[in-house]
């Protein structure tokens, strides 16, 4: 595959209500079915009309910019100081949920693009229409990544190709069959079209050619199978945000033990998906209840009555013939992950003279 990655210069400044079919076809009429034109969100959220007035500066500006954002944000992942990294309604996580000020008249802010795939779709078909050209396009944002420094362009609408090319059953040349291997095609075309395209250089359109053959495909599913199903995110929240809603889950937890003894598998399960981080090296020892009255009631009244006691069990404090750990708020996190495996928990308070935190009720 030979690839070349070409600029559109002369699209000029772009309003609501331009044509962008015409602005685009008109400055590349050199343009050939199966090119992948790389459009920058933000002349696309120009011409539909996604900008909001904004004073020029002072408090007034961040005032009606933090409106916006709300608006605009269905969930905050993390937020840092001033940074807020929201999910978008598009299921895009980003920075400011995509808000821009740059490239823009100092009074307007630029929204993203209310739907871009159709926007996608939309120009292609324009420029089919008008000039009879079949391209693939692509609608590019700038993103953060976590982990890595520095900013990239993704993604955010497509038309005329899939977004992932999906290696999942092919075999590599050693042998292995692939079963994970799905690569963000699109993400990579419009990553390639920033590097002509750049941030200062008013040229918002890029054309790649060599990676289609003609004749292209539909539409496609767009870039919305680029989102991450909430149930596969393993990183849904940002650190201090997972924290605090834990913290607020186990405090909705129901403070009695239940009716009958729970599964002892169930309870291993929960407390080896914590131990580790709560309190490494920790034992933990589930007891039966007579087990449990023998060795606490003496110092813990209001045992239930019916109950199965998990003693934790940490070196340096002991209390009696048992000892009981000085968790705080880590007791919290354990009663957590017992009602995810459907063990509710009774919170018992510390015996009087003791340094321990609580014990649990099962």
């Amino acid at each position: 595959m030979r690839l070349e990655i070409m600029p559109v210069p002369g699209i000029g400044h772009v309003t609501e209500g331009d044509d962008l079919a015409v602005l685009i076809g008109s400055a590349a009429p050199w343009l050939r079915d199966g090119d992948v034109l790389v459009v920058t969100s933000k002349i696309i959220s120009k011409a539909e009309g996604r900008l909001v007035d904004v004073p020029a500066d002072g408090p007034d500006r961040q005032a009606v910019r933090d409106e916006v954002l709300a608006a605009e944000t269905v969930r905050v992942v993390a937020s840092r100081g001033p940074t807020r990294i929201v999910q978008t309604r598009h299921g895009f996580v980003m920075a400011a949920a995509g808000i821009d000020a740059s490239n823009v008249d100092k009074t307007r802010l630029v929204l993203l693009p209310e739907d871009p795939d159709a926007s996608a779709r939309a120009l292609r078909s324009g420029l089919r229409d008008r000039y009879g050209v079949d391209v693939a396009v692509v609608v590019s944002d700038t993103m953060g990544r976590p982990w890595r420094n520095g900013l990239t362009d993704v993604a955010l609408g497509v038309a005329g190709m899939d977004a992932i090319r999906d290696h999942r059953g092919e075999v590599d040349p050693y042998g292995n069959e692939l079963v994970l291997t799905q690569m963000a095609v699109v993400d990579e075309l419009a990553a390639a079209g920033e590097l002509i395209k750049g941030k200062c250089d008013q040229m918002p359109v890029a054309v790649i050619r060599g990676y289609l053959t003609p004749p292209l495909s539909v539409d496609g599913e767009g870039a919305g199978v680029l989102v991450r199903d909430a149930s596969m995110d393993l990183f849904s929240l940002g650190t201090a945000e997972a924290t605090a809603a834990g913290l607020a889950a186990a405090a909705t937890l129901p403070d009695h033990p239940g009716d009958a003894a729970p599964d002892p598998a169930a309870v291993d399960r929960a407390i080896a998906s914590v131990a580790d981080v709560i309190a490494p090296g920790t034992v933990f020892t589930q007891v039966t209840d007579d087990e449990v009255r023998a060795a606490l009631v003496p110092i813990v009244p209001g045992w239930p009555a019916q109950a199965t006691g998990l003693v934790l069990c940490s070196p340096p404090t002991p209390v009696g013939p048992v000892q009981l750990v000085r968790f705080g708020t880590d007791v919290q996190r354990l009663r957590t992950a017992l009602a995810a495996a459907g063990v509710p928990t009774q919170l018992l308070p510390p015996p009087s003279g003791t340094t321990a935190a609580a014990t649990l009720a099962l």
